[in-house]
């Protein structure tokens, strides 16, 4: 789950790590209590989860508290790729002096953690990374030791602070770890990072991502979402417990082990391009315990995007057989009745996958297309896309 840049803060706060005040707001009235509460000069800030704000808009500096109104009442419902700013943050204002830029994130390729900093903060990463990549120090950090003095140490002499300067960011960097730590977090950015005009170091801008896996430790973190802006699709698979993505395609995907269903995702958008370019709706899981409950929860998700034309249900029975599986898509159209009314074509294979296809050719559902092959599978429900189009 990615935060909202308030959300950041307040975590950060909770930490010991410095920061600015900072007051969310969903009215130009309470930006305005804000400002007039946080007092001098603050900056009017549209949360959403995306960057570019300032380029589009998103961002200003306001001298007077009447000035962060028109300016919240002027980014409010403002959208921003494709993201509309429901609520602001009113800032204090910073007297910087430099930006640096610091994250920690989990480094999936090489199994461990890795930190990124750099006395050069305040641009775009990416392009900072291509253009001068000796400009952007990486410490791979062990999970066993985590960020301790002698990594944050590391950190900052790599990156190229002064000397005068490494002791105070070492200190706020160990903090960030233990945001990144204590919060399970899968990445923590701050950038910029800033030294003020008394020498004094901040966290300007975060950027916080959590790992749901993790949310059964973290009760408070339920209170972070933003049912607002949650796709009501990928929200109906939570509360489920189905692990779904939605995509942007007409063939909906049910398959049983991530990888499966990454293959079939690939399989699909291939065979698509014989069928008038049509796509891949989603990815869904539905893991090993296919039954009836899971299988009808799972179609009841895909059937309800309107943009679905077809299912393609791909299934190697293991620990669940084939037949199971295959009962439980049976029931699974009685329990969905009337509300199911697109194409399933249902490759099965693996732990008794005749007696799977028997229950499904006895069955005789008029929805139901039997494949013997993934790729006889994925043809078949591009086919039936493509001509419900």
């Amino acid at each position: 789950m990615d935060l909202y840049e308030y959300q950041a803060r307040d975590l950060f706060e909770a930490h010991g790590v410095p920061v600015l005040a900072g007051i969310v707001a969903q009215t130009p009235d309470e930006a305005k209590a804000a400002a007039e509460k946080i007092g001098g000069v603050t900056v009017v800030k549209a949360q959403v989860k995306v960057g570019g704000r300032g380029k589009a808009g998103g961002v200003k500096v306001a001298k007077t508290a009447d000035e962060a109104y028109e300016h919240a009442k002027a980014i409010l419902g403002m959208d921003i790729k494709g993201h509309t700013v429901h609520q602001v943050m009113i800032a204090q204002g910073a007297d910087i002096a430099e930006e640096y830029y610091f994250s920690v994130l989990l480094d999936r390729a090489n199994r461990t953690y890795l930190a990124m900093c750099s006395v050069e903060g305040g641009m775009e990463i990416e392009q900072l990374a291509e253009e001068r990549p000796e400009a952007l120090a990486k410490v791979p950090v062990s999970p066993l030791t985590g960020i301790d003095a002698e990594t944050a140490q590391k950190i900052v002499t790599e990156a190229g602070f002064p000397e005068e300067l490494r002791a105070d960011v070492a200190e706020v960097i160990q903090k960030l770890w233990e945001v990144f730590e204590k919060e399970d977090a899968t990445l923590v950015e701050v950038n910029p990072l800033v030294k003020t005009g008394d020498g004094t170091i901040l966290a300007l801008d975060g950027k916080v991502s959590l790992d749901d896996n993790a949310a059964f430790r973290h009760e408070g973190h339920a209170a972070l979402v933003d049912e607002r802006t949650e796709d009501p699709l990928e929200a109906k698979a939570k509360a489920n417990d189905l692990n779904y993505v939605k995509l942007d395609g007409q063939v909906g995907v049910i398959g049983n082990g991530a990888g499966l269903v990454m293959s079939t995702l690939d399989v699909v958008a291939y065979a698509g391009e014989q069928h008038g370019g049509v796509k891949p709706a989603n990815f869904l899981d539905i893991g090993g315990g296919a039954n009836a409950e899971v299988m009808a929860n799972g179609l009841d998700v895909i059937l309800g995007d309107e943009q679905v034309k077809s299912v393609f249900v791909n299934v190697f029975g293991g620990i669940t057989a084939c037949d199971q599986v295959a009962n439980g898509i049976v029931k699974a159209l009685e329990i969905l009745g009337d509300t199911a009314t697109k194409p399933l074509v249902v490759r099965l294979d693996g732990n008794a996958v005749e007696e799977g296809r028997r229950i499904l050719q006895e069955a005789n559902h008029p929805l139901v297309t039997l494949a013997a092959t993934m790729d006889e599978g994925a043809d078949k429900a591009a086919e039936l896309a493509h001509s419900a189009n």
